[in-house]
């Protein structure tokens, strides 16, 4: 089974990409490379993160392995909080607080038009690719639902009623902007 490394130790990202993959590639987490770096991402596009992360891992520890950045890009915002999604709020990674920021933002704003999108960066014997997922949708007005995490009890994909919290993870890893990038990713890897 083909191994590769994604530059996270996120348990709530690597349980979401491994039911993406299932048992097509073995994935490792950082943890399991022993890298226990704060891995920079001060790129100004999620393009620009995710390649400068997977460079990281490539230039360090020399192993083929992918990195993702994502952004939730709201309409009425001016696609904000974009790149800064994770750090909306504070410096620190405070779901909650990000989560209050946007919904007070928005407090005033008829349109809720949203998309997640997540940029997927592998970087394979020196050679990188990207690979791209969008998923449409809206803002809700307050938190639903007690599954998953980020944005997620607030965001309602398109074609849907219930938010992704909602939804529940199996649901989710059909259909969001993580899924589909992972997707063309192994899609790519397993057909090449």
């Amino acid at each position: 089974m083909k191994k590769i490394v994604i530059a996270t130790n996120n348990a709530h990202k690597l349980d979401e990409i491994r039911a993406i993959l299932g048992d097509q590639l073995e994935l490792l987490s950082l943890k399991d490379i022993h890298c226990d770096v704060d891995i920079p991402e001060t790129a100004n596009t999620l393009e620009g993160n995710a390649s400068q992360k997977a460079h990281f891992i490539y230039d360090n520890y020399g192993l083929n392995c992918f990195a993702d950045d994502t952004g939730l890009e709201v309409e009425a915002l001016n696609g904000e909080p974009g790149v800064h999604t994770a750090r909306y709020a504070t410096e620190g990674h405070d779901t909650d607080a990000n989560v209050r920021k946007l919904l007070h933002e928005l407090e005033d704003k008829k349109n809720r038009k949203a998309r997640f999108r997540t940029i997927v960066s592998l970087i394979e014997d020196g050679v990188e690719h990207q690979f791209e997922g969008i998923v449409n949708g809206t803002i809700t007005t307050e938190k639903r639902g007690k599954n998953g995490f980020g944005y997620d009890p607030v965001f309602i994909p398109e074609g849907y009623d219930e938010t992704f919290a909602e939804l529940g993870v199996e649901v989710k890893n059909h259909v969001s902007h993580r899924a589909k990038a992972i997707t063309k990713l192994c899609n790519y890897l397993l057909n090449k």
